[in-house]
């Protein structure tokens, strides 16, 4: 009986074990069940947020393709107009960049446009700027560092002459600094004062005058060489000289403090209206006497040259020296109404002649009718001449190029 039970004490014994390694390992298994429970709640919404942007993708996957497919839709279904609508954008287009091109500064729109060429050169058409650049080219600056190409140095020199358009304005239209204008404009006169005007300006042979004489003066002064007058330039400031400075590069001296309010220049003009020769500016206060004496135009003259005048330049004696022969035309010639060869409506006398060609170079390049800036009255050191007196030379030069003031016949 005491084994029973002890048999069952130990039955008992065992099952309590067993019941409680089943408990352990049941309470085991509800824990890992947990904590795979929240392992997988904190994966859950990852993969629930990540859900929808897949089906964003694929909801933008399908509206491109919808899009593609309604662009594709719209390419097929071409409106009946579409044609005459891209022809009609193209002519606009075109037009406009005619008038950009109209409107521009560049070489190209010069080429076909001679009244482009007139308005902003003086130059009558594109061949004679185009002969003047070939003519300068070798002199002007043009390496890969220049920030204006040889087109453009003559032309805004050219601008400058022409409609005395201010360096500011000049820089701003050409997309450069004042200093760049303001140096061009000095170098391209330089350049033309040694190789253009020693071509245009120049006293022609006795042989060449009377073989081009006009009509009007073959008969009554086959040996006219040449036809004066002066012309004077306001100064924007008074310039004070000193005893016996010089003022616009000449020799001419002046009183003691004297004030310099305008340059003057004696013009020398053939009977057929080109200019012969022009003098370095001097004091306005100078005497016609002394400026034509001290220009060097008496030292042209030819024993039996007849020089033309307005009025008394008081240079009789002098011109006689040289065995020429000076007139006086102001109350005309030989008691006649004297006229040059011009059109029926339009004659001009011999003397009202130098003053139409001095009209003529002033209104071709406004720069001459002054005030001249002070920049422009400095001597050229190399030179012995001053700016403006260049100018004066280039301007002459230029309009000897267009069509004469007294057309041959």
């Amino acid at each position: 009986m005491k084994e029973a039970s002890a048999c069952e004490m130990y039955d008992k014994q065992e099952a309590q074990v067993e019941a409680a390694n089943a408990l352990l390992f049941l309470q085991g298994q509800g824990r890992f069940l947990e904590d795979h429970g929240q392992t997988r709640s904190q994966e859950e919404p990852e993969s629930i947020s990540s859900s929808p942007s897949s089906c964003d993708e694929e909801d933008v996957e399908e509206e491109i393709a919808l899009t593609s497919v309604n662009q594709m839709g719209t390419v097929k279904n071409i409106p009946p107009d579409y044609e005459s609508n891209l022809e009609a954008l193209k002519k606009e287009n075109m037009e406009l960049r005619e008038s950009l091109e109209k409107m521009s500064l560049t070489e190209a729109s010069f080429k076909n446009d001679p009244e482009k060429v007139r308005f902003y050169t003086g130059l009558p058409n594109y061949f004679v700027f185009e002969t003047v650049m070939l003519l300068l080219m070798p002199h002007m600056k043009g390496d890969k560092n220049a920030k204006l190409s040889k087109f453009q140095q003559l032309l805004l020199t050219l601008m400058r002459l022409r409609l005395d358009l201010k360096n500011q304005d000049l820089a701003y239209r050409f997309g450069v600094k004042v200093a760049t204008v303001t140096r061009t404009v000095h170098r391209i006169i330089n350049v033309m004062f040694t190789t253009l005007v020693p071509t245009a300006v120049f006293w022609p042979s006795r042989a060449e005058l009377r073989k081009n004489l006009p009509a009007a003066l073959r008969c009554t002064y086959p040996d006219c060489a040449v036809i004066i007058d002066c012309f004077r330039v306001s100064l924007e400031k008074a310039l004070n000289v000193d005893v016996n400075q010089e003022v616009a590069s000449t020799a001419l001296t002046v009183p003691a403090q004297a004030t310099v309010n305008e340059l003057k220049y004696v013009i020398g003009v053939a009977p057929q209206g080109v200019v012969t020769f022009v003098s370095r500016g001097s004091p306005g206060h100078v005497s016609d006497k002394n400026l034509v004496e001290s220009s060097g135009l008496l030292c042209k003259l030819l024993p039996g040259d007849v020089v033309l005048a307005e009025h008394d330049f008081d240079i009789e004696g002098l011109v006689a020296a040289r065995k020429a022969e000076l007139k006086i035309t102001s109350s005309g010639l030989d008691g006649e109404n004297f006229s040059l060869v011009g059109t029926l409506s339009d004659k001009a006398s011999v003397h009202k002649h130098v003053g139409k060609v001095i009209d003529m170079v002033k209104r071709r390049y406004s720069m001459l009718t002054g005030p001249v800036e002070s920049p422009f009255t400095l001597v050229d050191r190399t030179s012995n001449v001053s700016t403006f007196d260049k100018i004066v030379q280039v301007a002459c030069a230029l309009n000897n190029l267009c069509i004469s003031a007294a057309p041959l016949e």
